[in-house]
């Protein structure tokens, strides 16, 4: 007989439950990060999925699978290898291989995590970000957010129904700067903070020194972190310091990537999130009922493209660096003034100065010049009056891109011809007005 949820929500919310013999078996050491979890963590039938996954598939080579919920044909593809196709479902946390190339990666930047239950493969960095949202976030609890930031945060969050407190943040010489005054004040009784390293529209970089600040806070208040690092590879300035890593975040730390951004690999939708085993353990479990699966050929090619290692890469980071002066050179030269990127791969551009909001300068571009830029608005209050300009684009299409951006503003700027009073016919001018 399961537990009513009402009786289990009562008894993690009082505290009750974490000494419980059968609880602390289960989470083997795990029973205080019970205060983290949300309710749509807490409702999942773990038992049943455990049950489900135990007659998933037959790992056994000498077993007879009479349980197949999909058939394995010997046809694959021509386009996808058939060591990429696979056989059958993937495990429901990723491959064993890509999982422990995700521990290397970050096992270089100092962040040690185990393959086995602190790396989960998910659906891209969206998908770790929406998983993390759904273990651990209620409707009005309270979430810390960096602002401007990704729509992907803001959108979850709201669509959680959390409550929302920004951080003002903006960027000075590539650098990350924040308010600790608003910053401390965002962190009490908040059960996550939010934010992304390289950041997203700026291009910031947190100094070591501010992460160091933001995980003594995090400690201090007993908030949870949440760091997406998915353009880490896009890092042009700065000591690469992985907040996960600190001491007094290494507990409290979820950190997400995938193969989106920093490998050019969009279409595979893989991602993961990766953290002390204790926050990590229960994502999976709500994971399963959203996005249970990552498909093995995508899983494959992510594999694939972490074991080619950074030297690979290296001439890749050269060539965008050069676009990045190249750009932001460009946009100063049409009396601009877009802010200094140490990191991504995109501008953050103010166009208030011109007399537009971020929006209408976009639009306005488009259906004037056939150019797509982000507006700031996008990004959240501190976006406004700002459009984000990428420089991802091959050598030509930034170059046309940017030439009909200025060609855009020389417009803007141009002065209105004042136009002349039509003439007033002299009898028009002497018939009287009617009164009355």
């Amino acid at each position: 007989m399961s537990t009513p949820f009402w009786l289990v929500k009562a008894l993690v919310r009082t505290g009750i439950a974490r000494w419980l013999p059968p609880v602390r078996r289960r989470l083997d050491g795990g029973a205080a990060y019970l205060r983290y979890l949300g309710d749509r963590c807490l409702a999942t039938p773990l038992d049943d999925l455990a049950g489900l996954a135990a007659f998933w598939q037959a790992e056994s080579p000498d077993a007879i699978d009479l349980a197949l919920s999909a058939p394995r044909l010997d046809v694959a593809p021509s386009a996808v290898p058939r060591a990429a196709a696979g056989r059958g479902y993937p495990p429901p946390g990723g491959l064993p291989e890509l999982r422990a190339a995700v521990a290397d990666r970050l096992h270089e930047r100092g962040l040690a995590v185990s393959p086995v239950d602190e790396v989960l493969v998910t659906a891209g960095a969206a998908g770790a970000f929406f998983t993390a949202l759904d273990t651990f976030v209620n409707p009005g609890d309270k979430v810390a957010l960096f602002d401007p930031t990704s729509p992907l945060f803001r959108l979850g969050l709201l669509h959680r129904r959390a409550r929302v407190r920004r951080v003002p943040a903006g960027t000075e010489d590539g650098r990350v700067r924040f308010g600790m005054e608003p910053f401390t004040k965002a962190l009490p009784a908040a059960k996550l903070l939010v934010l992304a390293d390289p950041a997203t529209p700026t291009g910031g970089v947190f100094a070591p020194e501010d992460l160091e600040q933001i995980a003594w806070w995090a400690n201090k208040y007993a908030v949870l972190i949440y760091v997406d690092e998915s353009f880490e590879r896009f890092r042009y300035e700065g000591d690469p310091t992985c907040l996960g890593a600190l001491a007094a975040a290494k507990r409290r730390t979820l950190t997400a990537g995938g193969v989106s951004k920093g490998h050019g690999l969009a279409a595979a939708r893989v991602g993961w999130l990766t953290g002390y085993r204790h926050l990590v353990r229960p994502c999976p479990a709500t994971a399963a009922l959203s996005a249970p699966f990552v498909a093995t050929a995508g899983q494959q090619a992510a594999l694939a493209t972490l074991r080619a290692g950074e030297a690979a890469f290296a001439p890749v980071r050269e060539e965008f660096a050069a676009k990045r002066r190249y750009a932001y050179e460009r946009l100063r030269g049409l009396g601009l003034e877009p802010a200094w990127p140490a990191g991504g791969f995109f501008l953050w551009l103010p166009v208030a100065p011109l007399g537009l909001s971020g929006r209408a300068f976009a639009e306005r571009l488009l259906a004037e010049k056939r150019v797509l830029v982000t507006p700031g608005e996008l990004y959240g209050p501190g976006g406004a009056g700002h459009v984000r300009v990428s420089y991802a684009a091959d050598d030509g299409r930034l170059r046309e891109g940017l030439s009909r951006l200025a060609e855009f503003v020389a417009e803007l700027r141009k002065p209105t011809a004042p136009q002349a009073a039509e003439p007033v016919p002299e009898s028009a001018a002497e018939e009287p007005v009617p009164v009355g």
